[in-house]
């Protein structure tokens, strides 16, 4: 907890985006917490709007990178997250738990997938299939590293993300690092341009990525194979995570790596929101909230190619062309939502 503690002396919400509050002179007030990648933007956007209009909320949001997000929320600063990436933060996330800082209210998405991928086209001609084929100078060069001669580039997660340090681990245990910069491109919509402009350009990519996002559905990525995901080894390879987040890339210890886990997606809340009876209604819904992630990849899809960036609009669309919302909240709730559309 020292970690978190320091992140949030120096926080006070730097870094991160505070968006404004609605409904100025409602009677309950939710802060939801929000992070720098679309899926969690469009959670966001739905969960807010629904409590917003159908539940007659003040609603704020502040938007930033993983860890500083979640200690404000361990912190008792964000009432709600709506996407929660648990397996990548399992050791804070569950001495949060534990020490009842935070509930979590169940499943958002139940399938998502993380991993190192390689264009389709490159992996073909020399054929890349795993980890282990990427480690070769002449194939390193395919992918140089501008900033780095002599190395290839994987583009990673950003710093702020805890697959960032996932990431490095991983590269030291494979012997990745040899070869390879784990590159942190500086924001979500960086990495995403990176390897669109591979494709566009028709340039090898080598890059972290995950599901569910618009993206995926548009170019074509052939995840690499690691080792299998084992329970045991994850556990010991996010001690050394966790280390390395605390005090720096010097605490490196040897350990295992293997595969990210096919996760769900999960929620929570601040126990003392969610023990407030006069927050049950929200808690109710917010328990209800959750999207298979082909609905999340259509949003998405939505957002990039027809919203012009606009995350409320993607949110209202959501609500106008789908019903399944209806059944996460009373009719009452639902009529006003459908007002306010």
């Amino acid at each position: 907890m020292k970690f978190l503690k320091r992140l949030l002396l120096s926080f006070v919400f730097a870094g991160v985006m505070a968006l404004g509050s609605t409904s100025a002179n409602a009677a309950c007030k939710v802060h939801l917490g929000d992070f720098d990648w679309d899926s969690a933007n469009v959670h966001t956007a739905i969960v807010g709007f629904i409590i917003e209009k159908g539940y007659g909320c003040e609603v704020q949001v502040t938007k930033g990178s993983t860890s500083p997000i979640m200690a404000a929320h361990y912190d008792g600063q964000l009432d709600i997250i709506t996407e929660v990436w648990r397996d990548n933060i399992v050791q804070m996330h569950e001495e949060a738990v534990s020490k009842g800082q935070i509930v979590e209210l169940g499943v958002n998405t139940p399938s998502s997938t993380q991993g190192f991928y390689v264009d389709k086209a490159t992996s073909d001609k020399y054929g890349l299939k795993s980890v282990e084929d990427m480690k070769k100078p002449e194939i390193a060069k395919l992918f140089a590293d501008p900033e780095a001669p002599g190395k290839g580039r994987m583009t990673s997660c950003i710093s702020g993300w805890t697959c960032y340090t996932i990431n490095m681990v991983k590269h030291k245990v494979y012997g990745l690092d040899e070869f390879y910069t784990n590159f942190d491109p500086g924001s979500g919509g960086a990495l995403d341009a990176a390897i669109a402009g591979g494709f566009k350009k028709g340039k090898p990519v080598f890059s972290y990525y995950w599901t569910p996002t618009g993206l995926m559905g548009k170019v074509d990525l052939v995840q690499l194979k690691e080792p299998k995901y084992d329970n045991q080894c994850w556990t010991k390879m996010m001690k050394v995570v966790e280390d390395i987040k605390a005090n720096g890339p010097d605490a490196y210890k040897d350990t295992c790596a293997c595969a990210y886990v096919d996760m769900a997606l999960t929620k929570s809340a601040t126990t003392k929101f969610a023990n407030d009876p006069a927050n049950k209604p929200i808690i109710d819904f917010v328990k209800q909230y959750s999207l298979p992630t082909a609905e999340v990849n259509k949003s998405l899809a939505f957002y990039i190619d027809e919203s012009g960036g606009d995350m409320e609009a993607t949110a209202k669309n959501f609500l106008k062309s789908s019903k399944s919302w209806t059944k996460w909240v009373p009719a009452d709730v639902a009529k006003k939502v459908k007002a306010a559309l």
